[in-house]
């Protein structure tokens, strides 16, 4: 389609077309106009149906704005932008904040001008936000004025500087006057989302104005099914593409109204969600095992939706919850390629212990190392395709997610005979030892089950006999000591649930795990820790 865009940067990066996935429009909710900028379908189109007075953000001191309040702040702030910045159709513009209504105001208005929106992870410091800022070539860098200092620090090129206060004194100086939505073309990017918990360079995802829609209108439609009067919450940035689609698109997708928290404990959580009425909740499945250790179940129990994703949502962790509050965890598998979750399953469709069917308009299948696919109940390398998909800004490493017009995810899954996919590990998460197969993430279920356990990862450990063993790093719970006994009690613990050799040869007890910014495990931490100190069986 011809472009809105003037900067023309974005659309100069896609990769070339022959190395883009197949993407799928068949069902009807996807079909969407050649000229759409999504904010009209976020703000505008909610203010036709529902009027200006509805509620839109909320905060945790009681603080409501409405939709009507919304657009006059997303409008204000796109004058600001184009007057004051030269900000033009296809800028990119970095976001540096926590989940609050000020990053949601100047998200959309980015979007609204037709300017590229580069949310970034408060927790990212100078050197990260240099890369960032190179690899995505911004023309203006808007913070929260608390957050400033790294990104003083950081290399942002000729990109000007501007905090939320300084936006707000000039914001106030407009007279309010309507600014029309960018004339942008529905493939026009909308935002560059960077990949986490992965080594080596950083990669930019590109995401188009009707990919936006297409998360809600598939996921958020058809299988988390948000309701206008829901108020909904959850811990991921928006930086976080599981965080930008839970907690801002799917719910002004239907009118629907979001409580932004900045930064909660779990315990923290259940009272939020307990003291605002909170219906849909999104979070970590550690999060939610953690609600529940804090004693969070009375307050939970308001909740009409919780969606878990991010990482592997454990079997005990899924039961724990609805046998506590009788809430049926969504589960589901997403990723920054894909956008959101293209695998997962709600109420009666619900299988514990497997992630889910396909989401209406994605379609997934199980390869084999040369692309074929496999029988069911073997496992393989995850592949989907649908209508949002891979297109990496000018990196070379599009060729290994894109093969043969499927996304691969690099995930091991097997599907069973009802067509549910079943978790198996990440592509680099399964450990030979003595030429055995096994999968890291079956261990740490069996030892999330573990009173004393409070979180676990498992890795690939070298080992002068097996050439691999299980490694567990363990945090233990409130009021347990991590000591040789322990150990011995943890180890028995799983090889009386399952085969005894997987169970953990070593075990070595950690404060706290490392993570992503997003709230990943970050399990190539754990194995670089792992083989600079092999132990013997």
């Amino acid at each position: 389609m011809p472009s809105g865009h003037v900067d023309t940067f974005c659309r100069d990066s896609l990769p070339a077309r022959d190395q883009w996935p197949e993407l799928v429009f068949d069902i009807e909710d996807v079909h969407y106009p050649e000229r759409l900028n999504c904010v009209t379908e976020l703000l505008d189109r909610v203010i036709e149906r529902h009027g200006p007075v509805r509620p839109c953000l909320r905060t945790a001191n009681g603080g409501v704005s409405t939709y009507g309040d919304v657009l006059r702040e997303v409008e204000r702030t796109c004058h600001v932008l184009c007057d004051r910045y030269g900000i033009v159709p296809g800028s990119r513009i970095l976001l540096r904040a926590p989940n609050n209504p000020r990053l949601t105001v100047a998200w959309l208005a980015t979007l609204r001008v037709g300017a590229v929106a580069v949310t970034t992870m408060p927790m990212l410091r100078a050197g990260e936000l240099s890369t960032l800022a190179e690899i995505a070539r911004v023309n203006l860098a808007l913070c929260d004025d608390r957050f400033v200092d790294d990104l003083r620090a950081a290399d942002l090129g000729t990109a000007p500087l501007v905090t939320f206060d300084q936006l707000a004194a000039v914001s106030a100086e407009q007279r309010g006057t309507p600014f029309p939505p960018a004339d942008t073309a529905a493939d026009d990017v909308a935002l560059l989302a960077f990949t986490s918990g992965t080594t080596g360079r950083p990669k930019a995802t590109m995401h188009f104005h009707r990919d936006v829609l297409a998360i809600a209108d598939t996921f958020g439609r058809h299988v988390v099914r948000i309701e206008p009067d829901d108020i909904v919450t959850g811990t991921p940035p928006l930086a976080f593409t599981f965080g930008l689609g839970g907690l801002l698109i799917f719910p002004m997708r239907v009118g629907a109204s979001t409580l932004l928290l900045e930064r909660v404990t779990p315990d923290e959580l259940a009272t939020a969600i307990h003291t605002h009425g909170v219906t849909v909740c999104f979070t970590a499945p550690t999060a939610y095992k953690s609600m529940l250790t804090a004693g969070g179940a009375d307050r939970l129990r308001g909740l009409r939706r919780g969606v878990a994703a991010g990482e592997h949502l454990p079997r005990s962790t899924w039961q724990a919850f609805y046998d506590a509050t009788g809430v049926r965890l969504i589960d589901g598998i997403g990723s920054t390629e894909m956008l959101h979750v293209f695998i997962s399953a709600a109420d009666d469709d619900i299988h514990p212990g497997a992630t889910g069917v396909e989401v209406p308009g994605y379609h997934a299948t199980i390869l084999d190392a040369d692309g074929h696919p496999v029988p069911i109940g073997s496992p393989g390398r995850l592949a989907v395709k649908g209508p949002t998909g891979c297109r990496y800004l000018a990196d070379e490493r599009q060729r290994v997610y894109v093969q043969n017009g499927w996304n691969l995810t690099g995930d091991i899954y097997v599907q069973d005979k009802d067509g549910y996919f079943i978790f198996v590990a990440r592509g680099d998460d399964m450990i030979v030892s003595s030429g055995y197969n096994i999968a890291g993430p079956e261990v740490e279920e069996v030892l999330a089950e573990h009173p004393a356990v409070a979180e676990c990862a498992v890795v690939a450990a070298p080992d002068p006999a097996r050439g691999h063993i299980v490694k567990a790093y363990i945090v233990v719970a409130a009021g347990v000591t991590g000591d040789d006994a322990l150990i011995s009690e943890l180890q028995d613990f799983v090889k009386r649930s399952i085969a005894p050799y997987k169970h953990p040869r070593a075990i070595e007890f950690l404060a706290a795990l490392p993570r992503t910014s997003s709230g990943k495990v970050q399990r190539y931490v754990l194995r670089d820790l792992a083989a600079s100190a092999p132990e013997a069986s």
